[in-house]
């Protein structure tokens, strides 16, 4: 039985990873062992950093509605506390935005809350 080297696959291969690896500094690109280490490390940080960046965005939302509710005379937790007991249902992303891009309609948010 011949010996199987896997030449053209493991080209490929070579290829695939020298592509995705393409822009990194020094031997990051160039060599094959390191490259492929670059790119399984860049694949965890993607990975990881998708169930991050949903933290991160909470946290802004937070501050967000936070400083917006300050300016209304209320604090973040008791701001989410009367909108549960006056059952208006608003997301994080949704007073944030509000908070930002319509203070307004913000406050009437607040006042409707604080009412209830």
């Amino acid at each position: 039985m011949a010996r199987i080297k896997s030449g053209p696959q493991r080209a490929m291969r070579h290829k695939a990873v020298l592509k995705s690896t393409k822009g990194y500094y020094g031997s990051r690109h160039r060599l094959i062992r390191r490259a492929n280490e670059a790119m399984l490390k860049s694949m965890w940080y993607a990975f990881r950093d998708r169930r991050v960046r949903k933290r991160d965005l909470r946290r802004l939302w937070i501050a967000r509605i936070n400083a917006a509710a300050r300016l209304n005379g209320l604090s973040y937790s008791r701001l989410v506390c009367a909108l549960r007991k006056a059952d208006i249902n608003l997301n994080r992303k949704m007073l944030a935005d509000l908070a930002v891009r319509d203070p307004q309609a913000f406050t009437a948010v607040v006042e409707k809350a604080r009412a209830a």
